[in-house]
């Protein structure tokens, strides 16, 4: 397992959980936290001991407070789309083949909420504050913010949010649909792992084709999505652990998965 110096990667079981190590800077991510959250990502895809991926940030105060704004000064037009178009922390995680689960700790805002936007389900403590605050700096969210904010919570919430940079509640992120669950501060990492590894029980060839799926009907017109959607069910037919479900259905007893 690599070693990071803004990030900690620990497994538990089939669990990976990456935590944002950056707690005196709210876990704000400058160029090397996105560069070594990418590369921890890539550890994991070719580890097939994990099966579901945890995100979160170190201490109690901030999942991500956003990107670090000592990084802007100076930056011109050119040099910030270079550091946006390079390898992008957002991207690897949308793109990433397993679940990812945000595990939403305190402030989550610009570049901590586009990184939970990034993620397929978001878990939030209740003391959890979500927003785009980028409006304020002068400039608007760029890791994806005005995108997936938008397909998720529909384009008058999105403007309003990104127009205003207000800051909402965990309960008003839950009512917009921005966060999955809500759960109490104290009970955050207990009910996520119960979550994630609910999930990791489930056939690894089939999480994988189920997300695909699913980011499919996000981006693709209806056609285009069912005709995905018959092509990744037909593919299920050739893994081992389709017969493997099958056969413990019809055996009254529970699977046991391989990924296979």
């Amino acid at each position: 397992m690599a070693s990071y110096e803004t990030l900690l990667l620990e497994r538990r079981g089939r669990v990976a959980v990456i935590t944002i190590n950056r707690p005196q800077k709210l876990n704000a991510l400058n160029i090397q936290t996105r560069a070594e959250g990418a590369a921890a990502l890539e550890e994991l895809r070719e580890d097939e001991s994990v099966r579901v991926v945890v995100i979160t940030g170190a201490g109690e105060k901030a999942f991500v407070a956003g990107a670090d704004i000592s990084e802007f000064e100076g930056r011109t037009a050119v040099s910030q789309r270079d550091v946006m178009t390079a390898r992008s922390l957002f991207t690897a995680v949308d793109t990433f083949p397993k679940p990812v689960i945000a595990m939403i700790n305190g402030f989550c805002l610009g570049g901590g909420c586009e990184l939970a936007l990034s993620c397929d389900i978001r878990v939030a403590s209740e003391t959890a504050r979500f927003g785009q605050p980028e409006i304020n700096l002068g400039i608007i969210p760029g890791g994806g913010g005005t995108q997936r904010l938008t397909r998720l919570v529909g384009e008058g919430k999105a403007m309003e949010l990104i127009l205003t940079g207000d800051m909402i509640d965990a309960q008003h992120a839950y009512n917009l649909g921005l966060v999955n669950l809500v759960v109490p501060a104290s009970d955050l990492e207990a009910k996520t792992l119960e979550l994630a590894n609910r999930i990791a029980e489930k056939s690894p060839v089939a999480l994988r084709m189920a997300k695909e799926a699913v980011k499919t009907a996000a981006r693709a017109n209806l056609d285009e999505g069912l005709r995905r959607e018959i092509d990744l069910f037909a593919l299920t037919f050739s893994s081992e652990d389709k017969d493997e479900g099958v056969r413990a259905f019809l055996e009254k007893r529970k699977p046991d998965f391989k990924g296979r």
